[in-house]
């Protein structure tokens, strides 16, 4: 996965009018990104901001700003011959409406549609928008999704629990470090492509395979994330992360040993790396080593010492 990349109005010349700048920013948008003719609000002052992120083939995008309209003609798809789809997932308090193949959908906060940039696009919202794209190329998942061009513009609730994972999927790999391994960067679209599948409703075996890989991979992501969020805290513990997520312990563990590592083993290593860390920085020089196992999550001091040692080679004092 590549280094996020923003493109904001709020890089442009700021001597510009706000028409100028408008103008400027569109013609930017369509010579680099795709070419789509928008429209603004007309109650507050221009900005729009676009985010993404590439793992391999595939975008994470998100739009943010007062971008109110976007169309998408013949002549538009003409111009760049992009042929790819977009899941649209609509993040603020608002209502985004629109129409594709002879289909009207209107997806509020939460909930999603799919639409393609090889066929004529038209939504509107409201003066303040905020959506996320999954891009992905039309070869990837129409290999994966045969009739997936049946599932245009049909809205996809928020509750959709396919759904649900894609976003907690999708924040994970946008909050970690860069994908470097060809083949994680393969797992990781296919477990997104996955998703799609199944959140759209696609039919027939590949939706069937999806629901066996993309939905485990994406539990066990969440459960990691749950594990990286809450590992300082004593309490943790397989049943308590199994009930936020909705799921049994008995699974957490299961999904858990597919990795090689159990739930206990995850929390150790976490906590052992976030205490080595602090050891290390000077400005914790005046902190006992016990003050910093506690705050790790460590209550038996003797327990963190030899835990430590043998992880380390070394005792916690020497890593000062």
């Amino acid at each position: 996965m590549s280094q996020k990349t923003v493109f904001s109005s709020a890089q442009l010349p700021s001597h510009l009018s706000e028409r100028d700048r408008f103008s400027l920013w569109q013609d930017i948008h369509v010579a680099e990104i795709w070419s789509v003719e928008y429209g603004i609000s007309g109650n507050l002052p221009f900005e729009a901001t676009i985010e993404a992120s590439a793992i391999g083939p595939v975008v994470l995008g998100q739009m943010s700003g007062t971008i109110k309209h976007a169309t998408r003609k013949a002549s538009n798809i003409a111009d760049d011959d992009n042929d790819g789809y977009l899941l649209l997932i609509n993040k603020a308090d608002t209502v985004l409406a629109g129409a594709q193949v002879g289909r009207d959908y209107d997806v509020g906060q939460g909930e999603a549609a799919l639409v393609t940039a090889a066929e004529p696009l038209k939504m509107i919202g409201s003066d303040k928008n905020v959506w996320m794209n999954v891009v992905i190329p039309r070869a990837i998942l129409a290999h994966a999704f045969p009739r997936i061009d049946d599932r245009l513009a049909l809205k996809i609730d928020g509750q959709n629990e396919a759904l649900g994972l894609l976003k907690r999927y999708c924040q994970f790999l946008e909050a970690g470090s860069p994908l470097v391994a060809p083949e994680l960067i393969t797992h990781a679209t296919e477990t997104i492509v996955d998703l799609i599948g199944l959140a759209t409703g696609a039919k027939g075996e590949a939706a069937e395979s999806a629901g066996l890989r993309g939905l485990r991979a994406a539990r066990l992501q969440a459960i990691l994330a749950k594990i990286a969020d809450n590992f300082a805290n004593p309490q943790i513990s397989a049943q308590r992360v199994a009930e936020e997520l909705g799921l049994s312990a008995r699974y957490v563990h299961d999904l858990l040993q597919e990795t090689g590592i159990s739930f206990a083993e995850h929390v150790l290593e976490l906590r052992l790396q976030s205490a080595h860390k602090m050891l290390s920085q000077r400005h914790n020089d005046g902190m006992r080593v016990s003050e910093i196992a506690l705050i790790c999550g460590f209550s038996d001091i003797s327990y963190f010492n030899r835990s430590f040692r043998r992880r380390f080679g070394y005792t916690p004092k020497s890593a000062r």
